[in-house]
């Protein structure tokens, strides 16, 4: 299940231009800081979820770096 949603979600960041990329990836990191800062309080439910935004974020600076680079 977790390959379909990463399937997913890499078509949805295809469509994105930079300005949004740029914006989600500011949101997305915000986010993870405050998933990072609640679970060092105490811990999450799940913790996988860091994890998955971490990885997130990584997918949406490479997709970022890829229109840049004009690939």
């Amino acid at each position: 299940m977790a390959n379909k949603q990463t399937y997913e979600f890499n078509r949805s960041i295809r469509d994105l231009n930079i300005a949004d990329l740029k914006t989600k990836i500011q949101e997305d990191q915000l986010r993870l800081k405050k998933l990072e800062f609640a679970h060092a309080i105490s811990p999450l439910e799940n913790p996988m979820n860091i994890r998955g935004l971490r990885r997130d974020i990584a997918r949406l600076k490479t997709e970022l770096k890829k229109k840049e680079m004009g690939i």
